[in-house]
């Protein structure tokens, strides 16, 4: 009985506790209802909100308002809402008005990839048993509220990619310089109520629970908090896309359990510490385009495990790590665009699941490994512009998977693979700038799918083969600089679907008749069959080539006239130049002749007649000009001094102009070199505008020497030699030097006018630092570097400027542009050795010049970092370049330093081209010179990843050519 009582008792307690549950969960759901529909009536009207309605009847007797079966909410068995999943619903509106504390219950929260605005409610730390928060891929900004740490049950907190649309990214704005010692940015107090950024708080480290922290895409700065080292569950930990600073924190290498660490493009220094390595589940490692510096962790791969891994665009040194030779898991690996050594046959192993391997612009040696072919799922093989030699191993054409090969600017030698068509799916082949040799392989005709080849400036002879016509979908094809023999096959004309962007067959041997069939490839933009043996007339078809933005026939022996159409009206006249007899409506060639032949009979005898005449008239004036050189000598009223001067003799008093200018004509357009022709003045004489009717404007520079005895006279000799070499130069970013004279009293150089002057005068004006905008700006650092490209690579011998500085860069009437004065300071100073005297311009010299006199073409290197950087500055960079040198601020962002004068870059594209440029000038600033870059490999990396747009990039292909 007494049990039955205690039961009956037990039974109307548990009814009363569940009655009380039920009316406290009723409440409860009631209190969620409203704050969804508060919530809801704060937002624009949008249909994913449809569903979120109470019950129109409203008496006492009714179920009371249920959230559970609205859209995106799910409850648990009690009815309080668990879950609030909303991801990708284009929800416009803020948070404002969400009340996080009426969600006691809530285990997730997605809003993922919609347009949230507005900053995150310091309310949201209420929502204690939070499990999962993603709020990725909205318009959020501010900074994170400290409130976040106590959400301490949070397994994956995802706040990445929040950026606001139409808001100048503030990583481009430039910073003010506050002290001697560093750079101070004021870009956060500008930015920090349009973007989500500001400090990752050290409280984030109280979030025990987490495993997926993903931050990427924001504004954060200051350093990683070292407080993560508490997360010893996290695994994923994204960090990239930040303007974040300092060093890694090493305890980061505490996280056994880290599997995925993202750290690229920030602003990290500084060494990356070792204890990485101890990382042993790591199976992602994202360093690139940072600025860390020394070894990559030596265990990087200790665990064998690692997948995917990229350090590119920094400044590590030393070896590849021995880890890597083993870890057979690799699928994925960037190192391009460092300082690494080693070499490549012994520091890489066969990878079975690697699909894509850049390690292009480091200084790795060796030969290619045959192991490469056995990587059979490698889709994209990149090892351009290293120190490679040997030949390409015949086991590549075994990788039936790639897509992409690109070996160029190495010292690759032998013949081209002749399976090469084996490689079914290529669809980038560029081999340029190596020593390759034997013929063009007949195989490529069978790449079906390529796209882009690019085998210039190798040693390849024999005929370009036909079978080339068949690859249907190739937009640029590029042989230019070989010794290619023989005739343009007539099948490239098939090309005409798909050969957009380029052909260049330049600086070969070919020979016979432009193929009519060219004119058929109606989408070519640039067409360049420069310096070849080429011989007829241009084809009637090229008028039908309307795509054209750039022609280079010069060079050549063809003859006839130039069709009319706009783009050889408007091409420059030197894209014509040098060649048999062509004519037209074109500044240079003579016009053609509108009489009609009545026979070809007729047509010969004026063409005989023709020649008598001319012979007649040449030796006319050669008799009359032997008889005036006979009576009226230039000493005829000069002192007994200087007509003993005259005596000595002089074998370069003729030009290097092929007759068309001769020394009196300079003279009398000078009116004997006056001052008010005086445009200029250096270290080795006057710089005068001379302007002769009939020909192009002038610039002559008289220099301050004259050969008064036989040592003197040799110096003259030695510095004709060399301008005769120099007169040779055909590059478009290089002032053109026409010739050298020395006659009667005076010694002068003749060079192309720049219209424009130089680029230190723009820069110090400010209506010219204005109109030299952002584009302009980054076009006149890749014009510097390409120049000093062409003269330390293509030029034999190579040609060290010396004096590279804003000064003896000039522009013409476009901006662009042109290097001057190269070599001028070295070949007035002939010596046998690498040692002379100091040359060049205080402020722009190397250290290793200006300290030991050692001349190589580092020092031109180190004068175009100091350029570049006053190009973008607008200044001479003396204390962002001492701030560098001292070590003591590793804190320096570029973007800080931009000229103040220009509006910041509103493009994101132009962002990171002057960005990339930055970067470049400050890696040509160290004090090694071994740590510096070749020009070749600067050039290289402002034209694959700073390049003008497409179509501006094509055109300058062949203007540089002409």
């Amino acid at each position: 009985m007494a049990k039955k009582l205690e039961f009956l008792s037990f039974s109307i307690l548990f009814s009363w506790v569940a009655l009380l549950s039920f009316h406290k969960a009723d409440a409860l759901s009631n209190t969620e209802a409203e704050a969804l529909i508060e919530w809801k009536n704060s937002l624009p009207n949008q249909s994913v909100f449809n569903s979120w309605v109470f019950p129109t009847h409203t008496n006492s007797s009714s179920t009371p308002p249920s959230p559970c079966k609205w859209y995106g909410i799910t409850c648990n068995r009690a009815g309080n809402i668990t879950q609030i999943n909303l991801p990708s619903r284009g929800i416009n509106g803020t948070l404002q008005n969400f009340d996080f504390s009426s969600f006691p219950n809530l285990l997730r929260l997605d809003l993922n990839e919609n347009n949230v605005t507005g900053t995150i409610p310091i309310n949201i730390g209420l929502m204690s048993n939070l499990q999962f928060l993603d709020l990725s891929t909205n318009s959020l900004h501010g900074s994170l509220p400290l409130s976040l740490a106590n959400l301490t049950k949070v397994y994956e907190l995802d706040i990445s990619r929040n950026q606001i649309k139409g808001i100048l990214d503030p990583r481009l704005f430039p910073q003010s310089s506050q002290s001697k010692t560093g750079l101070l940015s004021i870009k956060n107090l500008l930015f920090q109520d349009n973007q989500l950024g500001g400090r990752i708080p050290e409280e984030i480290g109280n979030l025990k629970s987490l495993r997926l922290l993903a931050l990427d895409g924001n504004y954060f700065n200051g350093p990683i908090p070292s407080s993560l080292c508490n997360l010893s569950d996290l695994s994923i930990l994204r960090l990239p896309n930040n303007v974040l600073s300092g060093e890694i924190p090493a305890e980061l290498g505490t996280l056994t359990k880290l599997s995925d660490l993202r750290l690229f493009t920030n602003h990290l220094s500084g060494v990356v510490p070792k204890e990485l390595g101890n990382l042993s589940s790591l199976t992602v490692l994202h360093l690139a385009e940072n600025s860390f510096t020394g070894h990559l962790p030596p265990q990087v791969c200790k665990g064998g495990m690692l997948v995917n891994f990229s350090a590119a665009y920094n400044n590590f040194t030393g070896l590849i790590p021995m880890s890597l030779r083993n870890c057979r898991s690799l699928y994925r690996v960037r190192l391009e665009y460092n300082q690494l050594t080693g070499y490549i046959d012994q520091d890489f192993g066969v990878y079975p699941n690697l699909t894509y391997i850049d390690l292009s612009f480091n200084k790795l040696r060796g030969e290619l490994s045959p192991n490469w072919g056995q990587c059979r799922n490698l889709t994209l093989l990149q090892i351009a512009g290293n120190m490679i030699t040997g030949k390409i191993p015949d086991k590549i054409v075994q990788l039936s998977q790639l897509v992409k090969l690109d070996l160029s600017s190495n010292q690759l030698s032998g013949e081209i693979p002749a399976d090469i068509q084996n490689l079914s799916k290529l669809s980038f082949l560029n081999l340029k700038d190596n020593q390759l040799s034997g013929r063009v392989p007949a195989g490529i005709g069978s790449l079906s799918d390529l796209e882009s080849l690019d085998l210039s400036m190798n040693k390849l002879s024999g005929s370009i083969p036909s079978q080339t016509g068949g690859c249907s979908k190739l937009r640029t094809l590029c042989l230019s600089k070989n010794r290619l023999s023989g005739r343009i096959p007539y099948q490239i004309g098939n090309l005409a679907e798909s050969l957009q962007d380029l052909l260049d067959l330049s600086c070969n041997s070919l020979s016979g008749g432009i193929p009519p069939q060219l004119g058929r490839l109606t989408s070519l933009e640039i067409l360049n069959l420069s310096n070849n043996n080429l011989s007829g007339s241009i084809p009637a078809s090229f008028s039908d080539l309307v795509s054209l933005m750039g022609i280079n026939l010069s060079y050549n022996s063809l003859e006839g006239p130039v069709p009319g159409t706009n783009i050889f009206q408007s091409a420059n006249p030197q894209a014509f130049s040098n060649n048999k007899g062509l004519c037209g409506n074109i500044k240079g060639l003579l016009p053609c002749s509108n009489g009609g032949g009545k026979g070809k009979h007729k047509l010969l005898i004026v063409v005989v007649a023709s020649l008598a005449i001319a012979l007649l008239i040449s030796l006319i004036f050669v008799g009359i000009m032997t008889f005036m050189w006979k009576n009226k000598s230039p000493s005829r009223n000069l002192s007994e001094g200087e007509r003993t001067t005259l005596k000595v003799e002089n074998p370069f008093s003729i030009w290097y102009f092929d007759g068309k200018l001769v020394y009196e004509d300079i003279l009398e357009a000078t009116d004997n070199f006056d001052d008010k022709y005086l445009v200029g003045l250096g270290g080795y004489g006057k710089v005068y505008k001379v302007d002769m009717p009939g020909y192009d404007v002038l610039a002559v520079k008289k220099l301050n020497f004259q050969a008064r005895d036989d040592s003197e006279m040799e110096n003259i000799k030695h510095f004709a030699n060399e301008v005769a070499a120099l007169t040779e130069i055909k590059h478009r970013n290089i002032v053109k030097l026409y010739g050298f004279c020395f006659q009667g009293l005076h010694t002068f150089l003749v060079y192309q006018f720049m219209e424009r002057g130089s680029l230190a005068d723009i820069l110090r004006s400010e209506e010219g630092a204005e109109e030299l905008d952002w584009v302009k700006r980054i076009a006149v650092v890749r014009g510097v570097a390409n120049a000093l490209s062409y003269m330390h690579h293509d030029c034999v011998p190579p040609i060290i400027h010396r004096d590279i500085s804003s000064k003896n860069v000039l522009l013409d009437s476009e901006l662009e542009a042109h290097v001057s004065d190269f070599g001028t300071a070295r070949f007035l100073n002939p010596d046998s050795s690498n040692w002379t005297s100091i040359a060049g311009t205080y402020g722009y010299l190397a250290p290793e010049l200006a300290f030991s006199m050692a001349v190589t073409e580092k020092c031109d290197v180190y004068s175009f970092g100091v350029l570049t950087l006053e190009v973008v500055t607008g200044k001479h960079p003396g204390e962002l370049i001492s701030c560098l040198h001292s070590g003591t601020d590793q804190r320096i962002e570029y973007k800080d330093v931009v000229d103040s004068r220009l509006l910041p870059p509103g493009n994101e594209k132009i962002g990171d081209k002057l960005d990339l440029i930055l970067k470049v000038g400050i890696s040509c600033l160290s004090a090694d010179p071994q740590a510096c870059p070749t020009m070749r490999n600067v050039s290289n990396q402002l034209e694959v990843h700073g390049g003008d747009d497409r179509k501006y990039g094509l055109k300058r292909m062949i203007e540089n050519m002409v």
